[in-house]
C-alpha cells in the first residue's frame, strides 16, 4: 500500500527534526573554565582573584571632575573582556569626559553610582590587557562579584604605579 506524499513528507521532516535534536546533544556541553583576573607589572604578578562569572568593573576618581567613574566589563569566551557600560556619580562625567552618544539614565538604586550608560557601539572596546595609573588620587579599584574590592594603588609603588589587568584560566 502507498502512502500519501504529505505522510511521506511529514516523516521525512520528523526525522530530520529528531536526528538534529539527537546531533544538538551528541557531545558534552563545554566546560565552565576556572578564570581569575590577574593584575601584574613589571616585577610580576601583584593579585590574583578568581572571577565567579564572566563580569567585574574597574572604579576610578576622575581627575577632572573629581568624582568617582565606573567601566564595567564582560568577559568573553576567549578570555578576552568587552567595555559593556560607563557609570558615574557626575552627570558631567559621562556626557562630557567619554562624549557617550545617547543620553544616561539614573542607576538602580542599588547601583555603586548614580548615572549608567552604554559606550558608543561604534567604537567598541575589547582588551586582552589593559594598562593602567594605580596612583593615590585616581584610587582605582577593581569590583568581581564575591570578592571584596581591589584596592589597586595600594599594590603599588608611587614611583611605578602602573599595573596591567588579564584574565587567566587557573587550573
Amino acid at each position: 500500500m502507498r502512502k500519501p506524499a504529505a505522510v511521506v513528507v511529514g516523516l521525512v521532516c520528523l526525522g530530520m527534526l529528531g536526528m538534529g535534536g539527537i546531533a544538538a546533544a551528541d557531545g558534552p556541553p563545554e566546560p565552565q573554565r576556572a578564570r581569575a583576573m590577574v593584575i601584574s607589572n613589571d616585577g610580576g604578578v601583584l593579585a590574583s582573584v578568581p572571577l565567579a562569572g564572566d563580569t567585574f568593573s574597574v572604579s576610578y576618581r576622575n581627575s577632572i571632575y573629581g568624582t568617582l567613574a565606573e567601566e564595567r566589563y564582560t568577559v568573553q569566551h576567549d578570555g578576552s573582556y568587552r567595555l559593556v557600560q560607563l557609570a558615574a556619580d557626575q552627570l558631567a562625567v559621562l556626557e562630557e569626559y567619554y562624549a557617550v552618544p545617547g543620553p544616561p539614565s539614573a542607576a538602580a538604586d542599588s547601583d555603586r553610582r548614580k548615572w549608567v550608560t552604554n559606550p558608543d557601539p561604534g567604537h567598541p572596546a575589547k582588551f586582552s590587557r589593559l594598562s593602567l595609573a594605580a596612583t593615590d588620587l585616581g584610587r582605582r579599584t577593581v569590583y568581581i562579584p564575591g570578592a571584596p574590592p581591589l584596592e589597586l594603588w595600594k599594590l603599588v609603588e608611587d614611583s611605578d604605579p602602573f599595573v596591567v589587568l588579564s584574565i587567566k584560566e587557573t587550573p
